[in-house]
């Protein structure tokens, strides 16, 4: 993070100060976004295709293109049309998990029906010297965190003594996501380095987001990934940027705009994301 110092006039500082008692926005965070507006760059800001509801209904129609996404984050998660395996945005680079683990390098014509991306620049950092499992690495990053109420970004650097992901398969449009993913294969990888990469959402996000924390996995070498059901490591470094915007790509394909999206996604989003027991 870097520190501006600068001078404006009385009348600027006045509307100012006007404008961020009438938002209750923080003046760092009025600045900021007036200067990215400017550059026509994003700030802070998590830019999502689609709906979590919409994926649970089975709307897989590819809806953006990655080239698009690209535009919009560096950092990242999400999946390829049809269902067809795992997106993980790491340093701009977008890659596809296939179900047969297999990685691949993502050109910008790829379409997804479901993704989220930011512009990650971290202003939050700490470092996990054991983590025996997920829930000790999430419940780390819960001491990081300021609210229960906005979103966050977070990247998780290291060597793994143990990763447990899964990669979805294919799948036809309309088949329920909680039916694709009774067959996802599973991937296990054993003293490997390698970046987490997600998304910790509010509760109240069910909706349109998977509430609670959402993370993929890339091997260093960019050979393995997939979205993480377990781990293990030591020496962890955890980053964390927290969302002030949220951006939503609602698709106009017609699966979409005729899909049920009424429905509670929570149990079925429970059972595609976590590990089974």
């Amino acid at each position: 993070m870097h520190e501006l110092n600068c001078k404006i006039s009385d009348g600027l500082w006045d509307a100012l100060h006007d404008h961020m008692r009438a938002s209750g926005e923080p003046l760092r965070h009025i600045i900021a976004t007036a200067i990215a507006q400017h550059l026509d760059l994003t700030h802070r800001t998590l830019f999502q295709v689609s709906t979590s509801s919409a994926l649970v209904e089975g709307v897989y129609q590819g809806a953006v293109t990655v080239g698009l996404l690209r535009r919009h984050g560096n950092l990242g998660l999400g999946t390829f049309e049809m269902l067809d395996g795992e997106m993980v945005v790491v340093d701009g680079d977008f890659y596809q998990v296939k179900s047969d683990g297999s990685v691949h390098s993502v050109g910008d014509s790829i379409l997804t029906p479901f993704a989220a991306v930011t512009q990650f620049e971290p202003d939050a950092s700490g470092d996990l010297d054991d983590c025996p499992n997920l829930a000790a690495l999430t419940a780390r990053f819960d001491t990081m965190r300021g609210s229960q109420n906005v979103f966050y970004a977070l990247r998780v650097d290291g060597r793994f003594d143990h990763i447990l992901t899964r990669a979805m398969c294919k799948t036809e449009e309309g088949v329920p996501l909680a039916q694709a993913a009774s067959t996802q294969p599973e991937f296990e990888f054993d003293d490997i380095d390698g970046t987490l990469v997600g998304f910790w959402s509010p509760e109240y996000a069910k909706a349109f987001n998977v509430p609670g924390y959402h993370l993929h996995f890339i091997s260093a070498d960019r050979k393995h990934g997939g979205h993480l059901l377990q781990c293990r490591g030591v020496n962890l470094k955890l980053q964390m940027e927290t969302e002030a915007n949220v951006q939503v790509a609602l698709p106009e394909t017609e699966d979409f705009l005729k899909a049920d999206l009424a429905k509670d996604p929570t149990a079925a989003l429970k059972f595609a994301e976590n590990e089974r027991k």
